[in-house]
């Protein structure tokens, strides 16, 4: 691959080395807390139990940057990592996680822009608070998009409570970036190990297919989202919500079929295989997908790009555009 082409990975995940103790000023069970082990490693405590075992490359910003070096890869895209939405909380404490995690995100974007860009979070359960903290992001920090979870306390992102914030991210042009969230079926796959294999596409297939099925692009047409893992088992369901929309006319709410809307999404392509990559190429054009990893978890695809440069159904100008060139243009928000 031509080396002057910018190799961005769009999907990584940060959170600041320490968190104060949120329970203790707002109230709450659920919040997460970090004790380091050592120097390398440390735990995500919820509820006194450990919820997830990080090492010093999802807090350290010259461990990603090392870890960039060895790899290609030029920039990094930075979101939260989910646990940190804390859609579940009192508003007033989730606008106080949320404004600590995109100020530390912009820190590390203003004192290295040439390696990272950055996403946001809000407090999606309170509309205006979010929408708030999206102006601070977007206006006066300088981060270039927002992470959202996939529902708040079991609303799905297309409930109409929602459209207010969606009405100002359309107006403002900001990217949006769909993660799985406090999963459905959870108590169904976590017994098996399966959260982050099966329930995360199921719920992100689950979301975008209300978001489409709904109508919410068309009330907001140009909405910029990117759906992560590739959109999860959504463009494999495609087919029979296409047949769906066909034969049961009575349960239509879009006047056009899910593919139509399905178009309208970006999508990473953490999916692993080569012939996944060329499925969603072939659904929705190479222009709509971006290189992304999941670094630093261990479900990350490594190298960096692996399916998509394994993929022969793409021309070299293809491959260069998913690396890179397609998130850039994606993230242009001015």
């Amino acid at each position: 691959m031509d080396k002057a082409v910018k190799k961005i990975d769009f999907h990584t995940h940060i959170l600041p080395e320490e968190l104060p103790d949120f329970g203790k000023q707002y109230g709450g069970e659920r919040w997460p807390s970090i004790v380091r082990v050592d120097e390398n490693t440390a735990h995500i405590m919820v509820q006194g139990k450990v919820f997830r075992i990080i090492s010093s490359e999802t807090w350290d910003p010259a461990k990603k940057i090392e870890r960039m070096n060895l790899d290609g890869i030029d920039m990094q895209v930075l979101s939260p990592i989910p646990i940190g939405l804390c859609y579940w909380a009192p508003a007033e404490g989730a606008a106080a996680i949320a404004r600590l995690q995109n100020e530390y995100i912009g820190d590390l974007v203003k004192k290295h822009p040439d390696r990272f860009i950055g996403l946001g979070t809000v407090p999606l359960q309170d509309v205006e608070a979010a929408i708030k903290e999206m102006d601070y992001c977007i206006h006066t920090i300088g981060l270039k998009g927002i992470e959202l979870g996939t529902n708040v306390n079991g609303l799905g992102l297309d409930d109409p409570s929602f459209a207010p914030f969606f009405e100002k991210a359309e107006n403002w042009n900001v990217p949006l970036f769909f993660h799985p969230y406090d999963m459905v079926g959870k108590e169904r796959t976590a017994q098996s190990g399966l959260t982050y294999t099966v329930a995360m596409p199921i719920e992100l297939a689950l979301a975008a297919a209300n978001f489409v099925m709904n109508g919410m692009f068309e009330r907001f047409p140009k909405l910029k989202i990117c759906l992560a893992h590739g959109g999860g088992a959504f463009p494999f369901i495609l087919p029979r919500m296409e047949q769906g929309w066909h034969v049961f006319p009575e349960s239509r709410k879009t006047p056009h079929p899910p593919s139509h809307y399905a178009k309208y999404f970006y999508y990473d392509v953490l999916v692993y295989d080569p012939i996944n990559v060329e499925y969603l190429t072939r659904l929705f054009g190479h222009e709509r997908l971006f290189m992304g990893t999941d670094y630093p978890f261990a479900i990350q695809e490594s190298p960096p790009g692996k399916s998509v440069l394994e993929t022969n159904y793409l021309t070299r100008e293809q491959r260069e555009a998913i690396m890179g060139g397609n998130a850039l243009r994606f993230l242009q928000n001015t």
